[in-house]
């Protein structure tokens, strides 16, 4: 019994260790700066390597633990990658901490559990066809981090996903925006030249008076037609 007992307290200290050895500057630099990282960070969650449930105080000591790593002073060796990491993490704390923010988040999550849970009743499901058992278990019923990862893996794929609709909207919008503008701009356009044109014709009326005024005294100081040329009549046959 005893033994057993160490072996629990062995283990409980082993994954201390493991869970420790991650808060190195440089591991956290990483983590957060490796490739597709962008779509794992859009998670506050994750950023701060926190449970959704955990309290504001847990958040708030995990954030000042996580910037004190980052912080680019401490970091001058690496003074730019500091900075991008220490950004995002300042991020995700900025937006737990807002409750609106905070609220949508935790949609997200929740959003995945049930899907998760929706997608292993369908492998309970059909396990239990195939072995004809009504008792089948799949993998994540008796492993509690497998059902964990499942979970992690469907909220980071919800927030990409959110964020890909997030983007398609603002660049539909702006694409909606830079169409009005346009009309906006050839209508300005439209408007100016026109009023050109009325101010050149009013500015031109005095001149085409004054020439039209001008023909017709000469036509008539002409008085007849003697003198003029006349068109040659044509000879009878």
């Amino acid at each position: 019994m005893a033994e057993d007992n160490f072996a629990v307290f062995m283990k409980e200290v082993k994954q201390i260790e493991e869970k420790d050895s991650i808060y190195t500057s440089e591991k956290q630099i990483a983590r957060l700066l490796r490739p597709g990282s962008s779509y794992a960070n859009l998670n506050p969650f994750e950023v701060l390597m926190v449970e959704p449930e955990a309290s504001p105080e847990v958040i708030r000591k995990q954030y000042k633990k996580l910037s004190i790593l980052l912080h680019p002073d401490k970091n001058p060796h690496d003074r730019e990658r500091s900075q991008s990491a220490f950004d995002i993490v300042t991020k995700a704390y900025k937006a737990l901490g807002d409750e609106a923010m905070r609220s949508k988040a935790l949609e997200v999550v929740e959003e995945a559990v049930f899907k998760v849970k929706q997608s292993l009743e369908d492998k309970r499901r059909k396990l239990r066809k195939e072995q004809g058992k009504k008792d089948a278990m799949i993998e994540e019923d008796v492993c509690p981090e497998k059902m964990k990862e499942a979970i992690r893996v469907m909220t980071m794929k919800l927030f990409a996903e959110y964020e890909r609709k997030r983007r398609g909207l603002e660049e539909r919008a702006a694409d909606e925006r830079k169409r009005k503008r346009e009309e906006e701009i050839q209508e300005e356009t439209n408007k100016k030249m026109q009023q050109e044109w009325n101010k050149n014709y009013e500015e031109s009326r005095e001149t085409r008076v004054s020439n039209w005024q001008t023909f017709q005294k000469n036509a008539k100081s002409k008085g007849s037609t003697k003198g003029m040329f006349r068109p040659p009549k044509p000879k009878l046959n």
